[in-house]
């Protein structure tokens, strides 16, 4: 098979999504931590926000009623500054620069708030890569199989050229459903290079 198009999702396979660093750095304590974690992060509103229905703003004003006030400075912190931990996978941006000298073309495709586009840039240059589909703009979540629908279409992409790389499988069994090649991402780039024949 010769593929011509990545597919990458970005959290954990471009940048490090790491939510146990940002309330380790935050957090004064093992309570306001697991509270954090689990009414922020793994809230419905951080879903909200990566369906581009609610901004971090309305989602701090939302969590905080769930929280002792006591923690809400903490709160704050993590709702305005978890990004710090997005840095670059290792072997990412090496991966990607070597894949378009190779001639494919490179798109993301995520679950991510529009604040992706202050984070995103300070690590990769937006121009690598050939197209961008968020779920906050498209407001649907993966592993809908109409958020790939939709990139396809407007890339105009062949499911059968495309490699799909996720960290979760579910995402790619739903890549996999349409017809794309699916990689489940476990830090291999090193892997993923020698199935497109990458060679440094």
């Amino acid at each position: 098979m010769k593929f011509k198009n990545i597919i990458l999702d970005m959290g954990n396979v471009l940048l490090d999504y790491n939510p146990d660093a940002v309330v380790n750095k935050f957090c004064s304590n093992e309570e306001s931590k697991s509270l954090i974690i689990k009414e922020f992060f793994l809230g419905d509103e951080w879903k909200q926000m990566d369906l581009g229905y609610m901004t971090s703003n309305e989602a701090f004003e939302k969590v905080k009623t769930r929280i002792p006030p006591t923690y809400h400075n903490e709160l704050k912190k993590c709702v305005y500054e978890w990004d710090f931990c997005m840095i670059c996978i290792n072997g990412a941006k090496e991966f990607c620069y070597c894949a378009k000298q190779y001639g494919y073309r490179l798109y993301v495709l995520s679950n991510a708030s529009l604040d992706f586009y202050r984070y995103f840039p300070i690590q990769y240059d937006v121009n690598l890569f050939d197209g961008i589909v968020l779920s906050s703009e498209a407001h649907i979540l993966k592993p809908n199989s109409e958020i790939y629908k939709l990139l396809l279409n407007k890339y105009d992409l062949k499911p059968e050229e495309c490699i799909f790389v996720d960290d979760r499988k579910e995402n790619v069994l739903a890549a996999e459903e349409l017809g794309m090649t699916g990689w489940v991402f476990e830090n291999n780039y090193g892997e993923l290079k020698k199935l497109l024949k990458l060679h440094t």
